[in-house]
């Protein structure tokens, strides 16, 4: 439970500091590079080492460090320019419906139980996502990239649950994955902003790096409690995954809605209400069945 809690607490303050970013002119590519690096000494402290060493390359899952590394900055990119095209519904929608895959994942590759009530609380989870974050009129100008960010987030998703049950024993490997994935982002990253200064694309400016050392924190550890959610007992992960992702949106709305002065429509409140009842519905299956 803490790590559930845990997960989504620190995911709805990233979503805070985001919403942030137009209000002091933060440009979100260098934040979030620096938020890379961040992500890594701020592990390597809570490590208490430098865990990325030429034996880096001896751990089975380094490859998979590496194709996640490159998959978030990916997935990120692919956000920030969408949300400037298609508005923030559509790119949210897209994301956290995508907890549909690592479900169906879940049930394939380790047999876990897709019960009645799982199946109706992820089904209600559909309108909730959708009504929760229709907070605009925005229509996708191509169902191509709003289907790139489902598959593209789903597939994270269903990777971190992978290489936790494949690779990660302890909490010690969970700490040096993370690290690992970080790090890939960060140089990956760091690469796209030289090329871009060098071309004379992008401004450098203080405030970035602020914004960056802000998200750090709180980014690294919503990972490393979200593979330790998924290696605890508590949920199966075809549970703890869509009740993560609908408690995000669920808290990132009440979060708008009291801190942003954002307007509680009849749709956002009908969102909330069948938020919570889909992760009653989908905790409660594993239990309950």
């Amino acid at each position: 439970m803490t790590y559930l809690i845990a997960t989504i607490l620190l995911n709805t303050v990233l979503f805070a500091l985001f919403k942030l970013f137009p209000k002091f002119k933060i440009d979100g590519l260098q934040a979030i590079v620096v938020n890379y690096f961040v992500c890594v000494i701020t592990g390597s402290i809570f490590l208490e080492k430098f865990p990325i060493t030429t034996k880096s390359l001896q751990h089975d899952w380094f490859p998979w460090a590496l194709l996640m590394g490159a998959m978030f900055i990916s997935l990120f990119n692919l956000i920030a320019w969408r949300t400037k095209e298609d508005g923030m519904t559509t790119t949210t929608i897209a994301n956290k419906l995508s907890l549909v895959i690592p479900v169906l994942f879940s049930v394939w590759l380790y047999n876990e139980q897709l019960t009645f009530l799982k199946i109706l609380g992820i089904l209600i989870a559909a309108p909730a996502v959708y009504f929760t974050t229709r907070a605009d009129n925005s229509q996708p100008r191509s169902i191509l990239f709003p289907a790139l960010l489902f598959v593209g987030s789903g597939l994270l998703d269903t990777l971190v649950k992978y290489v936790e049950d494949s690779f990660l024993q302890d909490s010690q490997e969970q700490a040096e994955y993370t690290i690992h994935l970080f790090a890939t982002a960060a140089i990956i990253g760091l690469f796209v902003i030289v090329v871009q200064k060098l071309r004379d694309k992008i401004n450098l400016h203080g405030r970035n790096m602020v914004a960056g050392i802000l998200l750090g924190g709180p980014n690294y550890f919503s990972i490393y409690f979200l593979i330790r959610l998924l290696h605890s007992d508590f949920l199966q992960s075809s549970s703890a995954i869509p009740v993560n992702n609908i408690g995000i949106v669920l808290l990132s709305a009440v979060s708008a809605i009291v801190f942003f002065k954002e307007k509680i429509t009849w749709k956002r409140a009908l969102g909330l209400c069948l938020s919570i009842v889909a992760i009653l519905l989908i905790a409660l299956s594993d239990l309950y069945g």
